[in-house]
């Protein structure tokens, strides 16, 4: 069997989320609850709203065998849990592309104040994806407003740690 066209892609988002919750916890004294103008909120908001996110999206994908991570949680996860939890994730998105999801199967998410949400698998994987590289962007820009270089979280970064990314020079 291949893998998923989707392997990368995935595997990028996992690691890139974790490499940003190891680089914040590296921050000093409140600078986790730093904000910046336009953002979803703190350091740590926005990477619990991330994570929490991520698990509620793969257990819709899943069929409901990865659990949500309930919002009382959520809500007060350290960068330790959060490092914890999204260290679940990556087998997790695998397994769920080893089903190899059909694109156009309609899933439907089932909010705890009974409301629901159809939409087709393949716009859930998107959105599982943007939705990461939009919320890491943020935490970001926060870092680099507290004067913090942020890690290098890029697909090119991804695959130079991962040993698939082969640079070769210029002839002389």
């Amino acid at each position: 069997m291949t893998r998923s066209l989707l392997a990368d892609a995935f595997g990028h988002h996992v690691w890139a989320t974790r490499r940003l919750i190891d680089a914040c916890q590296a921050l000093e004294g409140g600078q986790v609850e730093a904000t910046a103008t336009g953002t979803y909120g703190s350091i740590l908001d926005t990477l619990r709203h991330l994570v929490g996110a991520d698990a509620s999206y793969l257990n819709v994908l899943s069929g409901g065998t990865f659990p949500r991570v309930p919002d009382a949680e959520e809500a007060s996860m350290d960068l330790a849990g959060l490092r914890a939890e999204m260290d679940t994730h990556g087998g997790a998105w695998a397994a769920v592309l080893a089903q190899d999801p059909d694109p156009d199967a309609v899933l439907v998410r089932h909010r705890d104040d009974g409301s629901e949400s159809c939409a087709p698998a393949g716009i859930r994987l998107a959105q599982a994806l943007n939705h990461g590289t939009d919320h890491r962007s943020q935490v970001c820009t926060i870092l680099t407003s507290l004067g913090v270089q942020p890690p290098d979280i890029d697909v090119w970064d991804y695959a130079w740690a991962d040993g698939r990314l082969v640079e070769v020079p210029a002839p002389a």
